[in-house]
């Protein structure tokens, strides 16, 4: 059907102006994104350290602003940003691999303030079908630091969504792929046992203290006064995890009383005690474990500040930070009785839940290996497109040809009315759409590449149409085909 409606308007004198360069547009969208290809470059928690991820890491609010300024030489066609607390990745198309990866890395780079040559041995690269698989297994949580997490999938879709705004870089191959990494993930969830149990930074954070309390604090975790720095999403998460956990108290502290609130009322079986960054250290000196998680770039607690607010060699405590860019300085750890963890800590806690969803991560595999074939079914799909245009044009100038001498002759001896003419023009136009129906039908329906390849050639063949590599060379590129 949407072979026939192209066919329909093409060549037509009495199509708008506006519709005609629309249409033109989208054609030179697709032949352009015909030779893109797909790849995505980045830093994990799997290759790079926490003080390094979080000199890259940008707020969801400047995606786009870092996607803009990655394409702004030219060298990348699209790019999406997908920056979280274990990851920061740029996913991007071109056609020349090699310029294209060096603007990325250039941009990373200069961000970051790091000289290429360390940063490589931080960075992971991937290319087509390995790129597209890797955005897949993310957004399916098989790449995460807790498999199965269920955030990462909310912020794939969030990276999808930017890509397509106005102000995004997605592009036409790129926010393609970025849907079918959402429509994955998404299948993942419904259709395994992957999401059950501990699976977010917050629940390891939660597990995390609930093992260590005993050890670091000399006392068990049901005694432990608890408090938070922060109330984002990951605290509205970790206080989901400590209330299965009989948590019935807890302290949050944050620069405003807003958000606090709404967790008061999302959570009204747990007493929780509101407090302003004001009362911070007076909240830390009268807890046992303190957990941080703010959207601060700056360290919020570190042995210094601990040192000035006179809370060094007091009673023990626990620091968990799960921010990224760190919100807890690691020389908290020098400070007598203090304890701090941060993400990279998690990593032990979270193996034993990765073992018990072996089962689960391979009927996850089976689900996103369908949905990269379909991506790469599409992908390849793309190269039908200058062959279906052609076919297009060619039967449309037939069309035209024709018609212009039937209408001429009957026009001059004044058989026909203009309401006649029209009737005679929509009759040849729909004989050109239900001709050329089959052949575009036919050419659309294979998955295998190189039977795609076949049936593009017999076509070319049957129709004699001109070679779209060779089309707009002039006579010389004709006459070369003759010989």
């Amino acid at each position: 059907m949407v072979a026939s409606q192209e066919v329909s308007t093409a060549d037509n004198p009495a199509e708008p102006q506006r519709q005609r360069k629309r249409r033109t547009k989208e054609e030179r969208l697709q032949q352009a994104s015909k030779g893109l290809q797909v790849h995505v470059l980045g830093l994990s928690i799997h290759h790079a350290q926490v003080e390094v991820r979080e000199k890259l890491a940008i707020p969801e609010d400047d995606w786009n602003l870092a996607s803009a300024e990655i394409c702004s030489t030219g060298d990348v066609a699209e790019a999406a940003v997908l920056s979280t607390c274990n990851r920061f990745e740029v996913y991007y198309a071109a056609t020349d691999a090699r310029e294209a990866t060096a603007r990325v890395t250039q941009y990373l780079s200069q961000r970051a303030g790091l000289p290429v040559s360390m940063l490589r041995k931080n960075l992971f690269m991937l290319s087509g079908e390995d790129a597209t698989w890797h955005a897949l297994r993310v957004s399916g949580g098989l790449d995460s630091l807790v498999v199965g997490e269920g955030q990462i999938l909310a912020q794939v879709k969030s990276c999808f969504m930017h890509s397509k705004e106005e102000d995004g870089s997605g592009g036409k191959v790129l926010s393609r792929l970025l849907n079918q990494a959402v429509i994955g993930g998404k299948r993942v969830r419904s259709e395994t046992g992957i999401s059950k149990g501990s699976v977010s930074i917050s629940s390891a954070a939660a597990e995390l203290s609930e093992k260590r309390s005993l050890r670091d604090l000399n006392l068990p975790f049901s005694e432990a006064r608890l408090a938070v720095v922060g109330a984002g999403k990951m605290t509205r998460l970790l206080i989901t995890h400590l209330a299965s956990k009989k948590l019935e108290k807890i302290t949050i502290v944050n620069r405003s009383v807003e958000r606090p609130q709404e967790l008061q009322k999302q959570f009204p079986d747990i007493d929780i005690e509101i407090k302003l960054m004001d009362d911070l250290w007076d909240v830390v000196g009268r807890s046992d474990i303190v957990y941080v998680a703010t959207s601060s770039t700056d360290y919020v607690i570190d042995e210094a500040l601990m040192n000035e607010n006179g809370l060094a060699g007091g009673r023990p405590l626990m620091l968990v930070d799960i921010s990224v860019p760190r919100n807890v300085g690691e020389d908290c750890n020098l400070v007598p009785n203090v304890k701090a963890y941060n993400v990279d800590d998690l990593k032990a806690v979270v193996a034993k839940n990765t073992a018990m969803r072996q089962k689960e991560m391979i009927e996850a595999e089976i689900l996103l290996r369908e949905e990269s074939a379909t991506f790469s079914a599409w992908r390849e799909s793309l190269s039908a497109i200058p062959t279906i245009n052609n076919l297009q044009e060619k039967a449309n100038g037939v069309r035209q040809e024709e018609l212009e001498k039937c209408t001429r002759k009957l026009v001059q001896n004044g058989n026909m009315t203009d309401r006649e003419m029209e009737a005679v023009e929509h009759l040849s136009r729909r004989i050109v759409n239900k001709l050329l129906h089959g052949p575009i039908k036919h050419l659309r329906k294979y998955d295998d590449v190189d039977q795609q390849q076949s049936a593009i050639k017999d076509l070319n063949d049957m129709f004699q149409l001109e070679d779209p590599e060779n089309k707009g060379r002039g006579r010389s590129g004709r006459s070369n085909r003759k010989k």
